[in-house]
């Protein structure tokens, strides 16, 4: 496992980092105990960065984590969590309501302090009162010693940078813009570098798209995109390989990120997870499925309101 610096703070975090959407049932009903095995074998193996929210599974992925960090000495892992959103339906970027948010995390996360606090799903909010409230609120909290560092999280890229221009963040998390499918990050990274943002990569298997199971029926992307990431599947099993393989070989080879988060509620998916990207990858495989996923590169879905997929930044 390698180690790197978390952006311009002194953190270091594991390159592969540990996403617990999966804990709260997001991709299917969980055994909780697996589940808390699934964290202590991550953790066995070297992660140390750990990311959940209240909103996977409406608290759940919290009070499964919880439970799976508990007596783990408290130095041994840096935990990241959010704010702001708490179902498909329920958004608070309120000063008031953050601070309660981190309130009740800690609680069900049973700790003292969360390392990264971060935004989640700014795209659903007013992106100017994500700058001029929520960020300062969390700033605050920073000075009672429940949080150290503030992050923002989404799906829009130009969204992303539209705050991180404007207000002083530590992190910023893209999730699906650095896949097999998508290479959307790239473009955008050099600005979150210059910022000395630590970039967090998540969802490298695009939500499940990049699986032999292929896309659950709440993704969001477009039918054309889930039948070429489904037609890529059907290659790389007739080639012996697993699509999910290969996904998390290319998205973990990024450089210039300080972690891709990878989830699983399971401890033999964790364990799979990390020793795959410890392999080498193969390139003519490589070559093949890029070739069949060329006509939906980069192809993504509305999310979040309409004003904020492109909002006026620095880039125009």
């Amino acid at each position: 496992m390698d180690y790197r610096q978390l952006g311009a703070t002194p953190l270091q975090v594991s390159s592969i980092g540990f996403g617990a959407a999966a804990l709260g049932g997001v991709y299917g009903e969980i055994d909780v105990a697996t589940g808390v095995r699934a964290v202590r074998t991550a953790l066995e193996l070297g992660v140390t960065f750990i990311d959940v929210s209240p909103y996977y599974g409406s608290t759940l992925a919290e009070t499964v984590l919880g439970k799976a960090l508990a007596g783990v000495p408290r130095d041994s892992y840096v935990l990241a969590t959010k704010v702001g959103r708490y179902s498909d339906t329920s958004f608070d970027f309120s000063a008031d309501g953050v601070t309660a948010s981190v309130d009740a995390s800690l609680s069900r996360l049973g700790v003292d302090h969360i390392d990264l606090i971060q935004c989640h799903d700014v795209e659903f909010g007013n992106l100017d009162q994500v700058v001029q409230e929520t960020v300062p609120a969390l700033r605050e909290l920073a000075g009672t010693g429940k949080v150290r560092y503030v992050g923002v999280t989404g799906y829009p890229l130009a969204a992303l940078e539209y705050i991180t221009s404007r207000v002083a963040t530590d992190t910023v998390l893209s999730y699906c813009h650095y896949t097999l499918q998508d290479h959307s990050l790239l473009r955008w990274l050099p600005a979150f570098q210059e910022q000395r943002l630590g970039v967090i990569n998540a969802s490298v298997l695009s939500m499940g798209a990049l699986t032999t199971q292929g896309a659950p029926p709440w993704h969001p992307g477009p039918p054309e995109l889930i039948e070429a990431c489904a037609e890529a599947a059907r290659l790389c099993t007739e080639r012996g390989s697993d699509i999910s393989q290969l996904a998390v070989q290319f998205s973990t080879a990024l450089a210039g990120v300080s972690s891709t988060l990878m989830g699983a509620a399971d401890p033999v998916y964790v364990q799979r997870n990390i020793a795959w990207a410890e392999e080498p990858m193969d390139a003519d495989l490589l070559a093949d499925v890029e070739a069949v996923l060329a006509g939906v590169r980069d192809l993504n879905w509305p999310n979040g309101r309409p004003e904020n997929a492109h909002p006026v930044t620095d880039r125009g």
